[in-house]
């Protein structure tokens, strides 16, 4: 138990001091500047902040596991206490840290995305509040982007790596069970493809002896002896008959008895059997045709018409017989898809529909979503699989899916005169589970590389065209004209001429030009060319007005730029 404990804890604790030693190593040392600086400055500085920053940390490492955007919160939180710019000595190692656990550890993206988005938009309200330059938040969504989103991205991506790892150990695992159920499936059908040969076989001979047995036991040209055998002859082959329904119930499998509906069931028959038993179905029948006079018979006579009840009932009242493969398939299309929806979605409308048109018969049984849960365990979709079997080798096609609606729907095209469908050379339906499991997960990982590289480049290139469009925009805030410069008079009042000058001034002197008059108060410099510091105007003012207007530019020789004119 003890050891156990350890080996929980060992990982925390490691992580703990990992994150806590940048802090115990640079100590009060500040960044660029902080948004609470009336008190953080000198508070940064002590022992306390130290303490209290280890104190959050090793929280955060205690929470992280449940609570990943917290813990990477808080790393947030503290970096910011000591610079505006995120970018600390003492947390820089936490965040990138936090910032890759959050990623390895969030199941969802969307909440880490919001945190993302939610600390870049208080970053800005917070430096437009301090009055601080708008670079500082520039350098902050770099910080963002450099130290939190990258990291966070790369533990995605170790993230689907290992759900692409553990979905193919289980999709391995499935594929051996679903191979020793194939196995005992292959078998079962073999048992029972024996006791239907069984049943057609033996059954019908046993039947034609016992009506000749029958025959000979009422001929009056026997005598009593041979008519006495010819009846104990017609018992032996109903006994045998009975027997032989006895050894092909114990050739069906343990799960399924013998069927309890007859071989010829119709369609109508199936539905009502299911309705009586509860299930909300309804069969959707095509209206009846015409009689047909050309229909013979075998005498060449008019035929009648079969009975509606006959066959599959897979047609309107009046058409033609189905083949027994086709008729056969169809019954059990529509007795799968009545279990199927009874089992899987209790208390749903189900709707049978059965269409012949043409050359081929089509049936669709759609069920609508479940109105309370499954009673149960759920199969793996085995009778699919063998109803997509039985109605190929019909010559038809299976297609089943969800439908629209959140239900289910099955459908099956079969061939009226026992041809193939031209559509029907190899089997038909969706893809295995396992192979669309891992295609699915296959495109998680691929979709996390690619946002681990594009998301990144993409912030990039867009903080690149915003930093790109604010310089442009400061650069048009200090350019003057030329007519402006030519309009200022030396000697005019400060308030003057500032009120002639765009409101924002380069912030110093351009490197490379000449020293200011050493007799003027201040100067002002503003751009002449927009593309360029130098050259520039300068305004100098002393006592309040203007004492002089120059076009400075950068002087030819290093050792000139700091001489005195």
């Amino acid at each position: 138990m003890r050891r156990e404990r350890i080996r929980r804890t060992a990982p925390g604790l490691a992580l703990w001091a990992a994150v806590s030693a940048p802090v115990l190593l640079n100590g009060g040392r500040s960044g660029a500047g902080s948004w609470v600086r009336p008190w953080t400055a000198d508070w940064a500085g002590t022992g306390w902040a130290t303490a209290a920053g280890i104190v959050l940390l090793g929280a955060a490492v205690a929470a992280g596991r449940r609570f990943p955007l917290a813990a990477l919160g808080t790393a947030l939180g503290l970096g910011a206490l000591y610079s505006t710019q995120l970018i600390t000595p003492q947390y820089s190692a936490a965040l990138v840290v936090f910032a890759f656990l959050a990623g390895r550890r969030s199941p969802r993206a969307r909440p880490a995305l919001a945190l993302f988005a939610a600390v870049t938009a208080l970053g800005l309200v917070l430096t437009l509040a301090a009055g601080d330059e708008p670079w500082i938040w520039f350098m902050q969504v770099a910080a963002v982007l450099l130290a939190v989103v990258v990291p966070w991205l790369l533990g995605r991506s170790v993230r689907q790596y290992a759900d692409l790892v553990r979905a193919g150990w289980t999709l391995a695992d499935r594929l051996e069970r679903e191979q020793r159920a194939v196995a005992d499936r292959e078998r079962l059908r073999e048992r029972s493809r024996i006791a239907g040969d069984m049943h057609d076989s033996l059954g019908h001979e046993l039947s034609l002896i016992a009506l000749r047995a029958a025959a000979l036991e009422i001929d009056r040209e026997l005598g009593g002896p041979q008519r006495a055998a010819a009846r104990e002859l017609r018992l032996a082959a109903a006994g045998a008959t009975d027997r032989l329904r006895d050894i092909v119930g114990v050739l069906r499998t343990g799960e399924e008895g013998a069927p309890t509906a007859p071989r010829d069931e119709t369609v109508r028959a199936v539905v009502e059997r299911a309705r009586a038993s509860g299930l909300s179905v309804h069969l959707a029948e095509p209206a009846a045709p015409a009689a047909s006079p050309t229909a013979a018979g075998p005498d060449s006579g008019p035929g009648p018409d079969p009975d509606p009840g006959s066959g599959s009932g897979s047609g309107a009242p009046g058409a033609a017989p189905l083949p027994e493969m086709t008729d056969r398939a169809v019954h059990r299309v529509v007795q799968e898809s009545l279990t199927n929806a009874a089992r899987h979605a209790p208390g749903a409308e189900v709707t049978v529909r059965v269409v012949r048109r043409g050359g081929e018969v089509g049936v669709t049984v759609t069920n609508g979503p479940a109105t309370r849960p499954a009673q149960g365990p759920v199969s793996g979709g085995t009778g699919l699989v063998g109803l997509h079997e039985r109605v190929r080798l019909a010559g038809g096609t299976l297609v089943h899916g969800p439908a629209p609606d959140g239900g289910f729907s099955v459908t099956a095209r079969l061939p009226v005169d026992g041809a193939p469908l031209r559509d029907t050379a190899a089997p038909s339906g969706p893809a295995p589970t396992a192979a669309r499991e891992l295609d699915r997960a296959r495109r998680r990982v691929r979709r996390g590389l690619r946002q681990a590289v594009l998301v990144p480049a993409a912030v990039a290139a867009v903080l690149g065209l915003l930093m790109a469009g604010f310089d442009q925009y400061t650069r048009m805030r200090t350019l003057v004209p030329h007519a402006v410069y030519d309009a200022v008079r030396i000697g005019d009042l400060q308030s003057e001429v500032t009120a002639r000058l765009p409101g924002q001034a380069l912030p110093g002197r351009p490197a490379g030009t000449d020293p200011e008059p050493p007799d003027a108060d201040h100067c002002r410099y503003h751009r002449a060319d927009l593309l360029r510091d130098a050259p520039a105007y300068r305004f100098c003012f002393t006592e309040g007005r203007l004492s002089s207007k120059t076009l400075v530019t950068d002087v030819p020789r290093e050792e000139d730029r700091d001489a005195s004119p």
